[in-house]
């Protein structure tokens, strides 16, 4: 495992995170499922011990995954190891109904909850989990977070920003030199925060790419055929039309560059993010040992000649097909 430094922070993070979304399990808020269908807690601390095997140590969850089950999960598994675990706070579930928060003293207060379920007296890095512009100018959770930072109880803050248009919370966080660090969504297919990712990167910022294989449509994993839970969200992201223009495009010009590569689908997904020097780590989600391995093999740095091929792909031919996920949400 090779490791790099989050912006201008001390922390020393793993090129490879462990996205610990669908560790939370199927939660549901009302009928919304807001999480990836059923895990198995055997499982799951199977594959957290995996991952520290691996060398991996930066753990990326927030406290509406599961409803506060990914980081119990984490909480009883890490407590008193040298690792680095980053969670979120403003989603919340309310009376059936999710909704956002990012009042001051929720966010103190849900700080604290975390902070329990964390069994930790600090979280190392915390995220204003998708506040929107609206939020940062009304100052309640700058404030917050900056009072938690003053009273020890977080080391480093920053932001989870919005999944298609990240940029107007980021601006503001660099323009008010405020945050340490961008959590934002980059692959193959999403490209839109290259452009921001460059930008952040010269300004000290520590970047962390989600969504590293859209949904799992990057490991190759997937046909036409494919479906999903009604417990688990893509249910709804990832229909019959999404998946069938997806696996087309994917075909036409990203499968040919693997194998040139001589690498798996989801080993160039994962190498085309880490071959950006900007990015601190990428955290794919992982729910089992085997998805560990599957994360962490055959990685390399791809040629300037492969990312230029990789990057006109996706300001070219993925656009129609961004348009239509963005589309269902």
């Amino acid at each position: 495992m090779q490791y790099r430094k989050f912006g201008n922070t001390d922390l020393l993070v793993s090129e490879i995170g462990f996205g610990s979304w669908a560790i939370g399990g199927n939660a549901m808020v009302g009928n919304t499922a807001i999480g990836w269908g059923k895990a198995d807690d055997e499982t799951s601390v199977k594959a957290i011990h995996a991952a520290l095997d691996a060398g991996i140590n930066f753990f990326d969850t927030a406290d509406v995954y599961g409803l506060g089950h990914s980081e119990d999960l984490l909480g009883k598994e890490l407590a008193g190891k040298e690792v680095i675990i980053a969670t979120k706070v403003g989603n919340v579930a309310r009376n059936d109904q999710f909704t956002i928060d990012y009042s001051k003293q929720y966010i103190l207060d849900a700080c604290e909850k975390s902070l329990q379920r964390l069994k930790s007296d600090c979280i190392d890095y915390y995220q204003l989990h998708s506040a929107r512009l609206q939020h940062l100018q009304n100052g309640e959770c700058i404030e917050a977070m900056q009072q938690l930072q003053l009273q020890g109880k977080i080391r480093y803050w920053g932001i989870s920003l919005n999944t298609f248009h990240p940029e107007p919370e980021a601006k503001f966080f660099m323009q008010n030199n405020i945050g340490n660090g961008f959590q934002l969504v980059f692959n193959i297919i999403n490209q839109r925060a290259l452009g921001l990712i460059k930008e952040a990167g010269k300004k000290g910022y520590g970047i962390i790419a989600r969504m590293p294989l859209q949904f799992g449509l990057l490991t190759g994993k997937f046909n036409e055929q494919s479906t999903f839970a009604t417990d688990d969200h893509r249910h709804n992201r990832l229909n019959e039309e999404a998946l069938s223009q997806s696996l087309e495009v994917l075909r036409n010009h990203v499968w040919p560059i693997a194998d040139k590569e001589g690498i798996n689908k989801t080993a160039l997904a994962l190498s085309f993010i880490l071959s950006i020097k900007e990015i601190s780590t990428v955290i794919p989600g992982i729910r089992t040992p085997e998805h560990v391995l599957q994360n962490t093999s055959g990685l390399k740095v791809l040629s300037e000649q492969t990312m230029q091929a990789l990057i006109s792909f996706g300001e070219n031919e993925m656009q129609p097909l961004m348009q239509l996920i963005e589309k269902i949400g």
